[in-house]
C-alpha cells in the first residue's frame, strides 16, 4: 500500500461524504455544508489510496497563536496503520510555532491514540457545547 498525502483539498463532496460515513461521523449527513466548511478552513491535509480517499485532518487556526484540530478520520480498513498519525504529524508540522494546538478527544481510545502523539490532557477545562438542532437540516 502506497498513501499519498497532500494538502491541495482536490476531494469531492462525494468522497468526503463517504469518508466521513464510514466513520459514522454525523457531518456526513450534510455533504455541502462539510464541503464549505473544508474549502473555508485554512489547512486540510488528506490520505490517498490510489484514488481512494482514506483519511483526512483540518484544523481552523488565528493565523498566530491557536489551532484547532478539527476532524481526524481515517477508513475503519485503513486504520492502525500509522495514516492517522502522519496526518496528524503534518498538522503539528504546520502548527509547530504556534503557542498552542487544541483537539478535543471525545472517548478514551482516540484519547490514548492523542496521547501516544504527543498531546496532553489540559487541567481545569471542560468541553462546551451548543448544538442547534433546528438548524442541522440547513443545505445552503
Amino acid at each position: 500500500m502506497n498513501i499519498r498525502y497532500t494538502d491541495d483539498k482536490c476531494f469531492t463532496q462525494l468522497q468526503v461524504q463517504d469518508l466521513f460515513r464510514s466513520v459514522d461521523w454525523i457531518s456526513a449527513d450534510y455533504p455541502q455544508r462539510l464541503m464549505k466548511a473544508l474549502n473555508q478552513c485554512e489547512t486540510v491535509f488528506t490520505a490517498w489510496d490510489d484514488e481512494k480517499l482514506v483519511g483526512l485532518i483540518n484544523a481552523i487556526d488565528d493565523g498566530e497563536l491557536t489551532a484547532y484540530v478539527h476532524y481526524l478520520c481515517v477508513r475503519p480498513e485503513y486504520q492502525k496503520q500509522g495514516i492517522g498519525k502522519e496526518l496528524l504529524s503534518l498538522i503539528k508540522d504546520k502548527y509547530k510555532d504556534y503557542l498552542y494546538l487544541i483537539l478535543i478527544a471525545e472517548n478514551r481510545s482516540v484519547v490514548n491514540f492523542y496521547e501516544k502523539c504527543d498531546f496532553q490532557k489540559a487541567d481545569g477545562t471542560s468541553v462546551m457545547e451548543i448544538i442547534n438542532q433546528e438548524r442541522g437540516s440547513y443545505e445552503a
